[in-house]
């Protein structure tokens, strides 16, 4: 029996990088874990890996912007297992075109839709189940662009951030007292896909030094085992060799112009 088994745990973008990485580490620990994502084909790769694994895992393909399937979603998985115990929402993009400089309206409303819009439809969803059991923990993956302006992450992504977290607190704030808890966790540079969406590709040097999805997901998973009585209500996870630190990314950037 391991430390999550009877749990039913919901996790978006699960098909790539920290969404995948955490649904591993929950299914290993005894969840069920509903994985969601806009492609099927990632989605049941990463569903055949838990399995083979010996865990649990079950697809719906979903676009988290789109409310109303995200309200048939959480029906079908309430009509399944009868509660939802955690909520991982880790579905995010950028756009390379980021900067003032070249961002259009159209890619902000592309990562505002998704990285604010789309969290907010799944925790509000959530949220309407999690109060009636008078229980439940969501973790929204943010980014350390939450905390500091910079020249990598982009305009819409850093705003987008930046407003998850506030919007992650409320949570606790208006819900604490129903033992609903949430975390915003917030990495700093991770070794995942969406860095081929940067203007300037990190170096596969640069990648190696950096936080690897499994890191997430094991911090994920160590915000999933504490006790309803601990909510972690904001978690930073940074690389040691942190290229924030010593300027490397940002020096990029100005390179460019």
């Amino acid at each position: 029996m391991g430390t999550l088994s009877g749990k039913i745990a919901w996790i978006t973008g699960a098909g790539t990088g920290i969404g995948r990485a955490g649904a591993r580490a929950l299914a290993a620990a005894g969840a069920t874990t509903i994985l969601s994502g806009r492609r099927s084909a990632e989605l049941e790769s990463v569903s055949a890996g838990i399995a083979d694994a010996g865990g649990h895992a079950e697809v719906e393909v979903l676009d988290i912007v789109d409310r109303a399937a995200v309200d048939q979603v959480l029906k079908r998985i309430m009509d399944r297992h009868g509660q939802l115990d955690m909520l991982i929402n880790s579905a995010g993009l950028n756009v390379p075109n980021r900067r003032w400089a070249d961002i259009t309206t159209q890619a902000w409303n592309t990562v505002i839709d998704v990285d604010l819009n789309g969290a907010f439809n799944v925790s509000h969803a959530s949220l309407g189940v999690m109060r009636k059991q008078r229980d439940g923990l969501i973790v929204n993956v943010s980014s350390m662009a939450s905390q500091r302006v910079n020249g990598v992450s982009g305009t819409a992504y850093t705003a987008a951030k930046h407003a998850l977290n506030a919007m992650n607190e409320s949570i606790n704030f208006e819900n604490c007292h129903l033992g609903i808890r949430a975390c915003a966790l917030c990495p700093g540079e991770v070794a995942t896909e969406i860095l081929e969406k940067r203007p300037v590709p990190p170096s596969p040097e640069d990648r190696a030094r950096m936080v690897q999805e499994d890191d997430v997901g094991k911090t994920i998973l160590f915000i999933a085992e504490m006790p309803a009585h601990v909510c972690l209500n904001e978690i930073h996870i940074t690389p040691t060799w942190n290229r924030g630190y010593l300027g490397a990314a940002d020096r990029q950037i100005r390179r460019d112009d």
